[in-house]
């Protein structure tokens, strides 16, 4: 089975679909990890880089290690780096190659709910970190507090039946319901867990800028949209478009993002090792 579900093909095309939103939501992210350390930070699902650039912004960690499964997200992040702390490379949430306890902490921005075996990668994360350092998480709550991405796909299905089922996984994913990331935490062993919530301004120039990101290949809506015939396509974009303008002239848009966060701490007992684990 893949570690990912999450179509992943080129760092700019992510940048342009969701690395510009991670980018805004990363450090609100840290702050409410409360990271601050001079140790070593561990980054799972690093993308292009947004999380690990919002950390080396405090001049009092130490090292920070990006990690992802997309070979092209690693190259772009790394292409884009210019801090020493700061190193990238390809690797598998659910099977991390670091021994136990090799960092202070362990985040995730964005990744967990495209994650299949999301569970196995929670205690990945809190076996690689050490007892009393903090493991976090941040996800969009896809069902209620995900409007750019909402009005697409409620659009999308009423022109096109096949969205439905795509709209179905969209809004339905792991760890998008309220308290859902604090069981899988609590569920992984870690104590002292907190859930709470963050929201951004996805902010749009026009409906081009709205829906050029669909024309790529990376994400949920451009894996979609790339299934569609021309005659199909067309009458989708029509659709989404007046749901965009909302009966007004073109141009700028503001919808709110909501994600969840949790965070908590590992605890003082031996993690299941690498033998172990499933």
């Amino acid at each position: 089975m893949s570690s990912s579900t999450f179509n992943a093909s080129d760092g700019n095309g992510y940048e342009l679909q969701m690395g510009r939103w991670s980018r805004r939501l990363a450090m609100p992210f840290v702050e409410f990890a409360g990271i601050r350390t001079d140790g070593k930070v561990l980054d799972v699902g690093s993308g292009t880089g947004a999380l690990s650039h919002a950390l080396a912004a405090s001049p009092t960690i130490g090292a920070i290690r990006g990690v992802d499964l997309a070979p092209a997200y690693v190259a772009h992040a790394t292409r884009n780096n210019s801090d020493p702390r700061v190193r990238f490379q390809v690797g598998d949430a659910c099977a991390l190659e670091f021994a136990d306890a090799s960092f202070d902490h362990a985040l995730s921005l964005l990744v967990l709910q495209f994650v299949p075996r999301f569970d196995v990668a929670i205690r990945e994360m809190r076996r690689v970190t050490r007892p009393g350092g903090t493991v976090a998480a941040a996800v969009w709550d896809t069902r209620g507090g995900f409007v750019a991405y909402r009005m697409f796909f409620d659009t999308a299905a009423m022109v096109d039946p096949a969205a439905d089922e795509r709209r179905r996984r969209m809004y339905v994913r792991p760890l998008s319901r309220p308290g859902e990331l604090a069981e899988a935490w609590r569920q992984a062993g870690l104590q002292d867990v907190t859930q709470d919530m963050r929201t951004i301004r996805m902010e749009f120039a026009s409906f081009a800028d709205y829906w050029a990101p669909n024309e790529g290949r990376d994400g949920p809506i451009a894996d979609y949209v790339a299934t569609l015939s021309p005659e199909t396509k067309a009458r989708v974009r029509d659709a989404v478009q007046r749901a965009y303008l909302d009966g007004e002239a073109d141009g700028p848009r503001s919808y709110a993002a909501t994600a969840w966060m949790v965070k908590g701490t590992v605890p003082d007992v031996p993690c299941e090792t690498a033998s172990t684990r499933t």
